[in-house]
């Protein structure tokens, strides 16, 4: 009888009431979302300048892929324009609903993992998501779309259990929405919906229903799958825009999604230590709850699913085997449930020995501790860094911040229906300035690559140059902003760019970027030279004479059509135009002009 009753207490304060485990989490999404409110001012990076320009085209009407073409589903566009509408079209607005977005996929994992293992179990998770979310290891204050895959996929996989429970073909039919939800929001959610249909088909089969029940399951979940994007494709091939859609989704994105295994291999192991580290207890524990796995029974009951959904998790981040840190996201609500798999599993283990009842506290108090350790390892990014310095923690010193200013001067000095161009990779610029792109060619990395598709991409954009004359060009030498610029392949398109530039356009404004970036307008500019590769410029297109050929349509359009001609015939390595070098073109261009003003005065 004593022995009972000692059993019977620590026992007692391992049933946590829902209401008691709902406060602790609850408690976790206020700390981290004040953290995260704290912060909400931090410039976007390159990614979210992309959702945010597009999803400000979506608010004015203008689809995905007109103005600006990515290989990213339209989902992530979508789920920005509604922050913006709710929230404002700014930095602050986008990171609002970015911190609801973070808080509601922590609560739905503390519900998943509810279902599964238990209430306890279920606050460790929805506490480690909470923190592993925000960290700067897996740029965890941006909204990337990964965050958004995450959202979708969990609530897709509790609808899914409970269409298991009650057998209804309509769950299964949401849970597959919202599994196609998760892969519209980028093609990573893919191996989420994939792990969704074969756990339903193992769980049906194990249950041995007949083939027949088996096939409208699953028909009914892959029916759900399907719809977003079907729907998708439609709404877009009313917009005129669905060429661009399957170009940059489908064609682009296979291509770029090729890569060499050693560099996977070494990309994965740098990236994987730069993710655990502000938080290594945790994933310490995480690791043991995959060892527990083959020593606990609660856990072996629904080791098909935590395997099965560990597994899946890890196959979304290898697309492309590009393995950058926010990717990692799509691990970590995974890694939170094995990290609440390793609690409640120790804790139920020491219980079932009588001589080790009374230590049940101690596996939960350790993951106390493992928390407490990584958020005073953090306690600067949380707690005392302004978010300026956090950002520049996250990415060193970059164009991002000071696109902001650049993008400023552009909207003061330009008219509503300006178009611009950016010569690098920051479309955020197009967002801060409110003026839509000369090109849809966001990102230059694409351009100088040797890939399938970069030759026809750089003459897609050349001739959007040409056609849509944009009044201000920003032109960002920045390394990060363009990658290696060195190689033989581009060296024709980078010639073009620079006399497009040079013939047509004036320089207004510089920003020398550094730990202090210095901003230089208007005349001042024309002279000032930025440090190498830390540079913005920001030029504005010449006012002309009518002088013939003395506009983009004189020198830069002989290079543009020389270029054309040896992108599809030469086979030198040296960039030669139609037998030419650049030095010769030059000649010939200040021939025809002179040539030009003769006629003129005849």
């Amino acid at each position: 009888m004593q022995t009972q009753t000692a059993l019977a207490a620590p026992t007692r304060l391992l049933r946590l009431s829902a209401s008691s485990a709902l406060s602790m989490v609850l408690l976790a999404v206020v700390l981290f979302g004040l953290i995260r409110y704290r912060l909400r001012d931090m410039p976007l990076e390159r990614d979210e300048g992309e959702y945010a320009y597009s999803g400000q085209l979506l608010l004015q009407g203008i689809p995905p892929y007109k103005l600006a073409y990515n290989m990213k589903f339209p989902g992530i566009y979508v789920a920005y324009a509604g922050m913006l509408a709710a929230f404002g079209e700014t930095p602050a607005g986008i990171h609002l609903g970015f911190l609801l977005v973070n808080a509601a996929t922590v609560f739905l994992l503390y519900f998943l993992t509810s279902v599964l293992l238990g209430r306890l179990a279920a606050v460790v998770s929805g506490c480690s998501y909470a923190l592993l979310s925000t960290s700067i290891s897996v740029m965890g204050f941006e909204a990337h779309a990964t965050n958004f895959v995450v959202l979708p996929a969990l609530l897709g996989i509790l609808l899914l259990f409970s269409a298991l429970r009650s057998g209804r073909s309509w769950l299964f039919f949401l849970s597959g929405l919202c599994a196609g939800i998760a892969i519209l929001m980028k093609q990573h959610g893919m191996f989420f919906a994939l792990f969704c249909f074969l756990y339903l088909i193992w769980s049906d089969w194990n249950r041995k229903l007949g083939a027949e029940a088996i096939l409208r399951r699953a028909a009914a979940f892959a029916a759900g799958v399907i719809l977003p994007y079907v729907t998708t494709c439609w709404v877009l091939y009313r917009a005129g825009v669905f060429r661009q859609f399957w170009f940059w989704t489908v064609s682009y994105a296979g291509e770029y999604s090729k890569m060499g295994l050693r560099r996977a291999v070494r990309a994965f192991l740098e990236n994987s230590r730069t993710v655990a580290s502000p938080a290594l207890p945790v994933w310490i524990l995480a690791a043991a709850g995959m060892s527990a796995l083959l020593w606990s029974r609660s856990a072996r009951r629904r080791s098909s699913f935590i395997g099965g959904f560990f597994l899946f998790s890890f196959l979304a981040l290898c697309p492309g085997a590009y393995f950058r840190p926010h990717y990692f996201v799509l691990l970590l609500p995974a890694t939170a449930i094995l990290t609440g798999v390793a609690v409640s599993s120790a804790t139920e283990k020491l219980a079932e020995h009588s001589k080790l009842a009374r230590l049940v506290l101690i596996p939960g108090l350790v993951f106390v501790a493992c928390l407490g350790y990584s958020i005073f390892e953090q306690r600067q990014v949380y707690f005392s860094m302004d978010a300026l310095a956090v950002f520049q923690e996250t990415y060193g010193v970059n164009g991002f911040a000071p696109a902001m200013e650049v993008a400023d001067y552009i909207r003061n000095n330009s008219p509503e229906t300006a178009r611009i161009a950016v010569l690098g990779s920051e479309p955020e610029i197009y967002f801060y300035a409110k003026r839509h792109s000369a090109t849809g060619y966001l990102y230059m990395y694409s351009l100088i690559e040797q890939r399938k598709y970069s030759a026809r991409m750089r003459e897609g954009m050349m001739r959007e140059l040409e056609a849509n004359r944009p009044d201000y060009l920003v032109y960002v030498d920045v390394w990060d902003s363009w990658g290696d610029r060195d190689g033989p392949q581009a060296a024709g398109f980078l010639a073009w760019l620079q006399e497009y530039m040079t013939e047509n356009y004036e320089r207004v404004g510089v920003a020398d970027i550094g730990q202090r970036t210095q901003y230089v307008w208007g005349a001042a500019a024309k002279t000032y030279v930025a440090q190498p590769l830390k540079g913005i410029y920001v030029l504005k297109r010449k006012q002309f004479s009518s002088i013939p050929n003395h506009s983009a349509r004189g020198g830069a359009r002989y290079l543009f059509d020389a270029y054309l001609r040896r992108e599809k015939n030469d086979q030198n390595q040296q960039f030669r135009l139609d037998g030419m070098s650049i030095t010769r073109v030059r000649k010939r261009y200040v021939i025809d002009c002179w040539i030009g003003q003769k006629q003129e005065q005849v």
